[in-house]
C-alpha cells in the first residue's frame, strides 16, 4: 500500500491513497483524516485503506483523481519523533576522517544515532531554505522507516514488527557548522535544519523480495542540477539493519506510533578511491561531504562545492521495473525568505 499527505485540510494535512503507478490518489477523510491517525488505530483502520488501495489499482476508485506530487506535505507533516542512525559506517567513517576525527571501533558494534527537530519537515518539492550558502549546504539521502509502537527493551525481532511504512529522506546537513557545534560535547541543532521526505510512504510488501532481512535491497538514484551524482545499492553496506536501530532507540524509552527513523546516508565501500565516482565507473554519492573526503585524500583539498542557490536535488528509487517506488524528492536550493 502507498500513502501520502496532502497540503489539505490543516497543517496535517489530508490522508490519500496511492496508487501503485502513482497516478491517482484518493483522499479517506472516512477512515482516517491524518496519516497520525492511521498510524494510531493501525491495526483496525489498514484493511479499510487496503480496500481503497486495491480499488484505485483496480480502477474502481469512484473519488479519485490524478496524483500530484507538488502537492504533498512529507508523509507525516510532523511527527513526535524524529532519530537518525547512520546505518552505512562507511559513510560515518569518511566525514569524520574529513573533519580530522578518528572512527572508534565500537562504531561497527553500537549504532550512532541523533535526535532531529520533528516539529516541522519539508514537503518532497519545497525549497530547501537557508539564509547564507557559506554554511556549507548539502544533502544526505536515506532511507527511513516509520513506526508503530515499540516497547522499552524491545528486541530487533519485536521491532521488525512494529516497522509500518518506509519513505526516502532528504537529511539535510550544513556541514560548516557542524565541527563547531559537535566541539561542545552535546549534538546537532542549528547544523541540522528542516528534513525532507518522498511524496509516498509505502509497507514495506510493496518492495516484494526488495525488502529482506530488515533492508532495502535497491538502488538510490541521486541527481545534482540533473546530473547523476550518485546510485548506491541501500541494502549493500547497511552494517545495522531498521530493526536493529529501532531495538537500539528502544533500549531506555517507549518509541510511540509515528516515530520516524532514519538509516543515515546510504553509502557504499567501493574499494580504490578512483572507481568511486560515476564518471569514473563507481557509484558514486549520497552526499557531497563524501566526495569532498576523497579528493581531499587524493588530491589534498576538495574541489566539490557545497550546494549553492539555485541548485537542485532529486533524490529516488525505482523498482525493478523501473516505476517510481516513493516518488522523488526534488527541491531547490533558495535563500530564506526573510519577513
Amino acid at each position: 500500500m502507498k500513502l501520502a499527505t496532502l497540503k489539505q485540510g490543516g497543517r496535517d494535512g489530508a490522508l490519500a491513497v496511492v496508487s501503485r503507478d502513482l497516478s491517482l490518489c484518493q483522499t479517506v477523510p472516512g477512515i482516517a483524516r491524518t496519516l497520525q491517525a492511521a498510524l494510531d488505530d493501525w491495526d483496525v483502520l489498514v484493511p479499510h485503506l487496503e480496500a481503497v488501495y486495491a480499488a484505485i489499482n483496480n480502477g474502481g476508485a469512484r473519488h479519485a483523481h490524478a496524483f500530484d506530487p507538488s502537492e504533498c506535505h512529507s508523509p507525516l507533516p510532523r511527527a513526535f519523533q524524529w532519530l537518525d542512525g547512520s546505518a552505512y559506517v562507511n559513510h560515518v567513517e569518511l566525514v569524520r576522517r574529513a573533519r580530522g576525527a578518528e572512527l572508534p571501533p565500537e562504531f561497527w558494534t553500537d549504532p550512532l544515532m541523533y535526535q532531529g527537530g520533528s516539529d516541522s519537515f519539508v514537503g518532497p518539492r519545497d525549497p530547501i531554505y537557508a539564509l547564507s550558502e557559506d554554511w556549507g549546504i548539502d544533502l544526505e539521502a536515506e532511507v527511513a522507516v516509520i513506526t508503530g509502537d515499540v516497547a522499552m527493551g524491545a528486541t530487533p525481532a519485536d521491532a521488525a514488527k512494529a516497522i509500518r511504512l518506509l519513505m526516502l529522506v532528504d537529511d539535510v546537513s550544513l556541514r560548516n557548522l557542524i565541527p563547531a557545534e559537535l566541539a561542545k560535547g552535546f549534538g546537532f541543532v542549528q547544523s541540522k535544519p528542516a528534513t525532507a521526505f518522498s511524496p509516498v510512504a509505502v509497507t514495506p510488501d510493496e518492495l516484494g523480495e526488495d525488502w529482506l532481512d530488515g533492508k532495502v535491497h535497491r538502488p538510490m538514484s541521486v541527481h545534482i542540477n540533473g546530473q547523476l551524482f550518485g546510485r548506491s545499492d541501500a541494502g549493500t553496506d547497511m552494517v545495522f539493519n531498521f530493526p536493529q536501530l529501532l531495538a537500539h532507540a528502544a533500549k531506555t524509552r517507549e518509541l510511540e506510533a509515528g516515530s520516524i527513523v532514519g538509516s543515515g546516508t546510504v553509502s557504499n565501500k567501493q574499494g580504490g578511491l578512483h572507481g568511486s565516482s560515476v564518471a569514473n565507473g563507481g557509484v558514486g554519492y549520497g552526499c557531497i561531504a563524501e566526495v569532498r573526503m576523497y579528493e581531499t585524500i587524493e588530491g589534498g583539498k576538495p574541489q566539490t562545492p557545497f550546494l549553492r542557490f539555485g541548485d537542485s536535488v532529486r533524490i529516488e528509487m525505482l523498482d525493478r521495473d523501473g516505476g517510481s517506488i516513493f516518488g522523488a524528492i526534488d527541491q531547490t536550493v533558495a535563500p530564506y525568505p526573510r519577513a
